[in-house]
């Protein structure tokens, strides 16, 4: 018989009289660019981009990552069909560092959760763990996809988006995937061990290295606008990765990325996270808190408290990022897989310390929003400045308490909705969507 007493609830504890609040919906009004042809697109530019580049054509591996990147399996699908037309003989490769749990066979699982299978883009896919070392920066070694530097050829498929863990020039795209997504465990460890300046520093001069005396031909790059959606597709040669094109694509996602329209907030709700919807599982650019050991958190808006409810299941099981939050419920909580979150966690080095813990779980979605109000750090008495969002990839429309939804009147970025009503609480504390909160005004 155990001496250990079974963990009391922490409802009790939350102040007596405390309600959710009324939420007004507000929409945010941008400028939305969309590519009308995506895969038509990936093909042209695929196309373009292979009359430079002056090799004879081979085996080629294409590398493909684990983020839910917008019309993914099109782009793939373009690509593949315009190396094949100039005479290559174009195959899948995972290029996603330690993701899917640092396996070959879970690498696999996650490219074909996006529709990435030989059925779907007329490519097969062959997914190794293993690497070899295509050379040094400052004496480490740069680790490449065994199966990859065995065909002598890289194209890569990939999103170019401000990062989630550093500033810099070149951040997430085509870079990041050639240096530490092709990688794998052991190249994504290398860099991630040197912390930030790795990310920001080794990460592109490793990539170079690949560009210059290894196997990259280029790539393809997509960027996406606030809705999720392919806002362009551009072919990148081996000289523009790491380089001067890559980087003005960074600048324009960064542009187009979404964001909430707030200086501060006391209380973010956010239906859920996932590596589908950010590297991170919740969009560190769009929370504004990175939670790096060492590293100061930017400045601009402040959020007291975060709850997030539930983690997707395109992420499986991988929960890097909750450590952002600072409240789940239990539903939550019992989809972690910490086998899983903790490889990706180690493998980001310091980088992943914090992101990886488990924030305080409540029983039900209600007690989380209510012990995020409850620890906002105001007197109860002044107003509640809350938001509540899809994910951080939604952030268009979204619900606010009174005070903000009044103060959107008038301004020319936000469009009210609908006046402010109950949260959609069920019966056992349940919080339904956003969406159908929306919906339903």
């Amino acid at each position: 018989m155990s001496d250990v007493p079974e963990p009391s609830s922490p409802v009790p504890l939350l102040p007596a009289g405390l309600t959710p609040p009324l939420l007004g919906l507000l929409r945010q009004r941008f400028e939305a660019p969309v590519e009308p042809d995506p895969e038509g697109a990936a093909e042209r530019e695929t196309a373009a981009l292979l009359l430079g580049v002056g090799r004879t054509p081979g085996p080629v591996a294409v590398g493909v990552g684990s983020r839910g990147v917008a019309n993914l399996e099109a782009l793939v699908r373009g690509a593949v069909r315009a190396l094949r037309a100039a005479g290559w003989d174009p195959f899948i490769v995972p290029a996603m560092g330690s993701h899917g749990a640092a396996t070959a066979a879970g690498q696999a699982q996650v490219l074909a959760g996006y529709g990435v299978t030989e059925a779907r883009v007329g490519a097969p896919v062959r997914a190794t763990m293993e690497t070899v070392v295509a050379g040094e920066v400052d004496g480490l070694p740069i680790h490449l996809d065994a199966l990859a530097a065995a065909a002598g050829a890289v194209f890569l498929v990939c999103r170019v988006k401000p990062h989630t863990d550093f500033r810099g020039r070149w951040e997430s795209g085509l870079a990041k995937m050639a240096a530490i997504g092709l990688g794998k465990q052991a190249g994504a460890q290398v860099i991630h061990s040197a912390g930030v300046p790795g990310l920001r520093d080794l990460m592109p001069r490793a990539a170079r290295l690949l560009a210059v005396q290894g196997p990259l031909l280029g790539g393809l790059a997509a960027v996406e606008n606030q809705r999720d959606q392919t806002a362009l597709v551009c072919g990148v040669p081996a000289a523009g990765v790491a380089g001067d094109l890559e980087a003005e694509l960074l600048e324009r996602a960064r542009e187009l990325m979404p964001r909430l329209p707030f200086d501060r907030l006391d209380v973010l709700v956010v239906d859920r996270m996932g590596k589908d919807i950010s590297g991170t599982g919740l969009d560190t650019n769009v929370l504004n808190r990175m939670r790096i050991v060492g590293e100061p958190e930017p400045e601009g808006l402040h959020i007291a408290a975060i709850a997030v409810l539930e983690l997707t299941a395109a992420s499986h099981g991988n929960a890097i990022g909750v450590g952002l939050a600072d409240f789940i419920p239990e539903r939550l909580r019992r989809r972690v897989d910490t086998g899983a979150t903790y490889a990706n966690s180690l493998t980001a080095g310091i980088v992943g310390l914090e992101r990886a813990k488990l924030p305080m779980t409540m029983p039900t979605d209600r007690d989380a929003v209510l012990a995020a109000i409850s620890a906002r750090g105001r007197p109860a008495r002044e107003p509640l400045e809350l938001a509540w969002i899809a994910d951080t990839l939604h952030t268009e429309v979204l619900a606010v308490t009174e005070p903000l939804w009044r103060a959107a009147l008038g301004r020319p970025d936000l469009e009210q909705l609908a006046e402010p009503r109950p949260m959609p609480f069920g019966p056992e504390g349940r919080l339904a969507p956003l969406p159908e909160f929306a919906s339903a005004g």
